[in-house]
């Protein structure tokens, strides 16, 4: 038995050694660039810039009594197809409350510890593979991307074959063809206010 464990604890090092000298470690592409590594900077909080972009995201969502603007852009012709305010947010139908599926029930002699998170449906115990989302919430949600622009006013976008669709927590100035999204324009170095919309519900 002690020339076994001997046996099994000498291939452990000779495979460790091995793997050593076989040039596993730093990687490097076909060219022989090694990976490159890039300090970034955090503010005050500690945060990122795209952890504050996703921490602010989800403190404007979950305002009570906001309300947003919700458009659908035809993408041929730019034109606003459906407008309407929207009541705190707009939420995907893939949005759940419980888990779409559970791993093993407590009592039934599995561990659940290995089985997933425990959560309580019907009055038992169960364990899910699902993480409850920093919205509270169960399911994936669309494809899209969000920014604050220069004035602070929060954008959501939606790329979807032939319409797209835009949210933001102010009116936009849109005509019934063109789309103006900037808030600002730039004139050469400077900056000024864009000027006031002059039609916000477009026919």
């Amino acid at each position: 038995m002690k020339s076994l464990v001997s046996l099994v604890v000498s291939l452990v090092f000779l495979f460790a050694a091995c793997g050593a000298k076989s040039g596993y470690g730093e990687p490097k592409s076909a060219s022989g660039v090694s990976k490159a590594e890039v300090e970034v900077e955090t503010d005050q909080d500690g945060l990122t810039v795209e952890q504050r972009n996703v921490k602010d995201r989800l403190t404007h969502d979950n305002l009570p009594g906001s309300i947003k603007h919700l458009y659908v852009i035809s993408a041929y012709s730019g034109q606003v197809l459906i407008y309407s305010t929207v009541k705190g947010k707009v939420t995907s139908g893939s949005k759940r409350l419980t888990p779409s599926a559970v791993a093993a029930v407590d009592g039934e002699g599995v561990a659940g510890a290995m089985m997933g998170i425990p959560v309580s449906i019907g009055g038992r115990n169960v364990y899910t593979s699902e993480v409850l989302g920093d919205d509270g919430t169960y399911g994936s949600s669309s494809e899209y991307l969000f920014w604050f622009d220069q004035a602070g006013v929060y954008h959501q976008h939606y790329p979807s074959g032939g319409q797209i669709i835009h949210i933001s927590d102010q009116p936009l100035a849109v005509k019934s063809v063109v789309l103006n999204m900037e808030s600002t324009q730039v004139e050469g170095d400077s900056v000024r206010p864009a000027p006031t919309p002059q039609d916000t519900n477009p026919e």
